[in-house]
């Protein structure tokens, strides 16, 4: 008799439908299962036999048994087609009426007891579930919170085979889990009041925040960068639901436990040895890297001149689209990776270059090496270009600066500008913030009064800035005219933007 119960199968990001049919017929006692299925997927044969005989079960393996995983052509990796595979086992032998598979999505690993254990990537296949217009799903328990977020889907938790039996099976069902929305997020620490001194860097930190432009801090060890960098989130407003439910799904799908929507925006900070798979994503089947898992979140990039070459080139694509494209022979996938880049470094090798107070060691060659580690589209790409000098001790003992909750409420009416204007210019970008922009949206959205325009002319010529660094520059103006509550692009705005380009070189301290 044949079978067929449905449940998902990862790729990048994204969920695909996988129809598991199972086949019983007389014949010489075999168990085959075909369908390009890893190691793990093999393996649940011994899974399922122990659960089943331990469940109490009577399926008898006396008999030619053919599991297929359609589609044929997608890999299947991991332990997640347990469920389904044993339950089309049971729904060929009528213990699971057929019938009722074909509208409910199966997810779960077996343990030899019949217990359901968890598995990475729930959230992405129970959106897939309810595109492919399944009405329910039967997932364990320890995903039963992720996979409830997604509305129009009735989720039910099963914590062992015979009660995902007892679901499938069922009359009437009982009432599906309910969706909870994220827990408030926590206060953010640290708080941009713990930062001492640093006006210039607090003033671009609020810039790239209302804007959702990229950053790089430049200056000595122990002046403050890794601090300012992880006040950055707490300036972000909180997730919506809908981006909750997109970094959600990403962060399931790279192997994350949930319980239940993600509250707080990513913050990412990977060591400078990652390599560019674990960076940009990849994997035989791809996976999610560090700039997929920074959606809607900030990557910080500490060291970031220590970092190899192809990793940071890797980046431009990410910058510039938003997304990042993971090619392989049997697969490609699409993963999103909008996030706020920080990057920070140190202006020499040895840190000290600029700070008065101790001697660079450095010579000439040792800082040009050292600079050249960037390359000029990469931080081409970058906005905000931000000397942090060394604090001094005024400035440790003096009053603090204003604490993180009031720049976010002028970054929060910073966004909702820029929103409108997108809106009612139907500038087309992923949310209408400046840095996300395209050329021609930013050229509706941004009206230049005479004198700003004849300063970025001027700019332009004797700054040598490219066609990119120029809309770099009117997207960092557009973002500081916002801040101010101002309609249209003047000089003073213009002119703070260009303060945060790089004059000598790629980095502008000396």
């Amino acid at each position: 008799m044949l079978a067929t119960a449905l449940t998902g199968a990862l790729v990048g990001v994204d969920a695909h439908l996988v129809r598991v049919e199972a086949d019983t017929a007389a014949g010489f006692p075999s168990f085959t299962m075909v369908g390009l299925p890893d190691p793990a997927v093999k393996e649940s044969e011994s899974r399922i036999r122990a659960a089943l005989r331990n469940c109490g079960f009577d399926f008898k393996w006396d008999r030619r048994i053919t599991v297929n995983l359609a589609p044929a052509s997608l890999r299947k990796v991991g332990s997640s087609f347990d469920l389904a595979t044993a339950m089309g086992l049971l729904a060929a032998d009528a213990v699971v009426p057929p019938e009722r598979l074909p509208s409910l999505l199966l997810v779960g690993e077996l343990a030899l007891d019949g217990a359901l254990r968890p598995v990475p990537g729930v959230l992405p296949m129970a959106l897939m579930a309810r595109r492919q217009g399944l009405t329910a799903a039967i997932v364990p328990d320890g995903n039963a919170r992720e996979a409830a977020a997604v509305a129009g889907l009735a989720v039910y938790s099963a914590r062992s085979l015979p009660q995902a039996v007892e679901l499938a099976a069922a009359e009437a069902l009982p009432a599906p889990l309910q969706p909870t929305p994220p827990d408030a997020p926590p206060p953010t620490r640290p708080d941009l009041a713990d930062v001492r001194g640093q006006l210039g860097a607090r003033r671009a930190l609020e810039i790239a925040a209302a804007g959702g432009h990229n950053l790089l801090l430049v200056g000595p060890p122990g002046a403050g960068k890794t601090l300012l960098a992880r006040c950055l989130p707490g300036l972000l407003p909180p997730l919506t639901i809908e981006e909750a439910i997109e970094t959600s799904s990403i962060h399931s799908a790279g192997g994350a436990r949930l319980d239940g929507l993600l509250a707080q925006r990513p913050f990412r900070s990977p060591h400078h040895t990652a390599s560019e798979g674990a960076l940009v994503g990849g994997g035989t089947i791809p996976r999610p890297g560090e700039v997929s898992l920074a959606h809607n979140g900030v990557l910080f990039l500490d060291e970031v001149a220590e970092f190899r070459r192809g990793p940071l080139e890797a980046l431009r694509q990410p910058l510039e689209e938003g997304f990042v494209t993971v090619s392989r022979v049997r697969s490609s996938a699409r993963m999103p990776a909008r996030f706020t880049l920080v990057a920070a470094m140190n202006p020499c090798p040895c840190g000290m270059l600029g700070d008065q107070r101790r001697r660079c060691e450095c010579t000439s060659h040792q800082v040009r090496a050292y600079r050249a580690r960037l390359s000029g589209p990469l931080l081409d790409r970058i906005d905000l270009h931000v000397e942090v000098p060394a604090v001094r001790f005024g400035e440790m003992r003096g009053t603090p600066g204003e604490d993180s909750a009031a720049v976010a409420s002028r970054v929060v009416e910073a966004r909702a500008r820029q929103r409108r204007r997108a809106l009612v210019q139907r500038a087309e970008g992923p949310d209408g913030l400046n840095g996300h922009l395209d050329a021609a949206a930013l050229r509706r959205t941004t009206w230049l009064e005479s004198d700003a325009l004849g300063l970025l002319a001027a700019a332009m010529e004797r700054l040598a800035l490219t066609a990119r660094g120029h809309d770099r520059v009117l997207k960092v103006a557009r973002t500081i005219a916002d801040l101010a509550g101002a309609d249209d692009v003047l000089a003073p705005h213009v002119a703070e933007a260009l303060h945060f380009r790089p004059l000598i070189g790629p980095i502008s301290l000396t």
